[in-house]
Order: structure tokens, then C-alpha cells, then sequence
């Protein structure tokens, strides 16, 4: 094992031990056991960045267990099986523990204190991924920073710009997010399955 292989498998180790959120969190603390859900490698180049797990990824550990994930693996025209090497796919969302939910029911934002001690380690660590698909508002405005859109549909529709930007290493492919909650966008924006989706395809084939 190479020394930057060994202080990956430490990070990470690191971060799957994580209990910042229940023992110095920022605002209310998490409320259940952390259960840490990510997947990274020395070679994988491709890089998945979403939101947090959902309830169902909390229960099993495996990331995008879900209708999400099936959409967004049809979006990338991917296998299960090709979705989850770890060696050719990382997996690293803003949050990496199920942040729970509101009164209403629905997940809450990502934790804070994540991307603040975590995301530019581990991606300091990957320095050979080519590609982020930046999946949702929350992973665009990070991983973008102030390139990002004031909106989802303006960073969309800025989406070729940030792909191309050869100055940029990863490049980014931002991504709305999968679930079903999005079907509207997706029907009010028939580009995103016209243009944007077989570039995705294309670039992710090459990068597996």
C-alpha cells in the first residue's frame, strides 16, 4: 500500500468515526447515532456529490438504495454493479449521516459541520478525480462556490460552462437532484434529457 493510499484509508476511517454532530455540533445536535455513508478511493475518478443519506440509506449503509438512485443511475447509464465499484465510482455527499427530518416529514439540509471539517481533506486526498456530478443545490453551491447560480435552474443552465471550464480541476457536471420531488423541473426543463443527459452518459463511460 503506498503512503497516499494508507492516509486515505486513515481519513477516511476518520470520518466514519465522526460523532462531531452529537458531541460539538453546530446548533441542535444530531438526533440518533451517526451512521457515516460515503465511498472513496485512490482510483476511482469519478465522483458523486449529493445531498445526505436518506432514512432507507440510513438503515443500510449503502448509498442511493432507493427510486433516487435508480433515476439517477438511468441519467448515467450505469449498473448497479458499475454505480458501486468503489473503485471506479467515490460517493460523497455534503452530509454524511442522515441529518433527519422535519415536522412535515422531510429530510432536513445536510449537516453543517460535514463539508467544515471533512470535504477538502478528502478531496485534497482524490486528487485524481476528473469528474464531479455535483447533484442538487446544496453540493452545486460548494463545490461551484460563488460560480454557482443564484437558483438550480440558473446553475443548470449554465451546465456546459462548468464542464468545459479547463481551468477547473475537477470539472464539474451539476446535477438536480433525482428524486421524484424534481419531476416538475424535469418536465419543465426537456433540454436536461435532450442535451445534458448524453453528454453524462458519454463522460461518464469514459471515466469508468
Amino acid at each position: 500500500m503506498t503512503p497516499e493510499a494508507a492516509e486515505l484509508d486513515r481519513l477516511l476511517a476518520a470520518i466514519r468515526g465522526c460523532r462531531h454532530c452529537i458531541e460539538t455540533p453546530r446548533g441542535k445536535p444530531l438526533p440518533h447515532e451517526p451512521r457515516p455513508v460515503l465511498r472513496a478511493s485512490r482510483t476511482a475518478r469519478l465522483a458523486i456529490c449529493s445531498q445526505a443519506p436518506g432514512t432507507r440509506v440510513h438503515e443500510t449503509g449503502t448509498p442511493f438504495t432507493d427510486r433516487s438512485g435508480d433515476r439517477l443511475r438511468a441519467w448515467m447509464g450505469v449498473t448497479p454493479d458499475e454505480f458501486y465499484d468503489g473503485t471506479r465510482v467515490a460517493i460523497v455527499p455534503m452530509g454524511f449521516c442522515f441529518p433527519g427530518q422535519d415536522d412535515k416529514g422531510a429530510d432536513l439540509p445536510p449537516r453543517r459541520e460535514c463539508a467544515g471539517i471533512w470535504h477538502r481533506k478528502l478531496f485534497a486526498a482524490l486528487p485524481q478525480i476528473e469528474l464531479v456530478l455535483a447533484v442538487g443545490g446544496y453540493a452545486q453551491a460548494w463545490h461551484l462556490g460563488d460560480d454557482a447560480g443564484a437558483t438550480l435552474q440558473d446553475t443548470m443552465l449554465d451546465w456546459r460552462r462548468f464542464l468545459n471550464d479547463k481551468k477547473r480541476r475537477p470539472r464539474i457536471l451539476p446535477l438536480p437532484h433525482p428524486s421524484w420531488r424534481n419531476n416538475a423541473w424535469l418536465t419543465r426543463n426537456p433540454w436536461f434529457e435532450a442535451e445534458l443527459l448524453p453528454v453524462l452518459r458519454r463522460e461518464v463511460r469514459k471515466l469508468l
